[in-house]
């Protein structure tokens, strides 16, 4: 759950001077992303506003509360409620003009502004080692736990434009892919 963190810091290369920034998360999630998130907020000094969502309606709840709190970014928690709802999280926070970091390359190829998270390419071939492991006699207690070792920064330059947001030289070099 590192990515998270590195999410944070990410946004705040985006927007140095950010108030708060919102954390949308799902609250029937056992992740410990928000464990993450609270640690790199603390160290960076940024002050975050949890925002829980179970489904539709508060996702729209949770984005009534970024305005009325003047949230000024938010972070998208790893989540497959989210991912399902990619289309409504981009429209809503493209409709208040809130920047917005995701955990997939696909927010932002349906037009979100940024995304960092696991290269799924990468992660489906360590799926693929395993199962052939297996398949060949090892027993999967003795196999070791794996975690994602190759990320992905995605930005969306056209999203930025939408928005007014001026990308970062640093940002665009370490990104990549960048959407125009």
């Amino acid at each position: 759950m590192i990515a998270a963190g590195k999410r944070l810091e990410l946004l705040r290369q985006l927007m140095p001077k950010a108030g708060t920034i919102g954390y949308l998360m799902n609250p029937d999630n056992p992740n410990r992303e928000l464990d993450n998130v609270q640690d790199a907020a603390r160290s960076l000094g940024q002050q975050i506003l949890v925002l829980n969502a179970h489904g539709g309606r508060e996702i729209e709840t949770a984005f009534t509360t970024i305005a009325k709190e003047r949230v000024t970014g938010l972070l998208v928690a790893s989540d497959p409620l989210f991912f399902d709802r990619r289309d409504q999280l981009i429209a809503l926070a493209t409709r208040q003009a809130i920047p917005a970091i995701y955990y997939l390359r696909a927010f932002c190829q349906a037009g979100g502004l940024l995304s960092y998270g696991n290269n799924l390419t990468d992660m489906y071939r360590q799926v693929g080692m395993y199962t052939g492991r297996i398949l060949n006699g090892e027993r999967p207690a003795d196999l070791p736990v794996l975690q994602s070792t190759k990320f992905e920064l995605v930005i969306n330059l056209q999203t930025a434009k939408a928005l007014g947001i001026e990308i970062p030289p640093t940002l665009l070099a370490i990104a990549d892919e960048v959407i125009e």
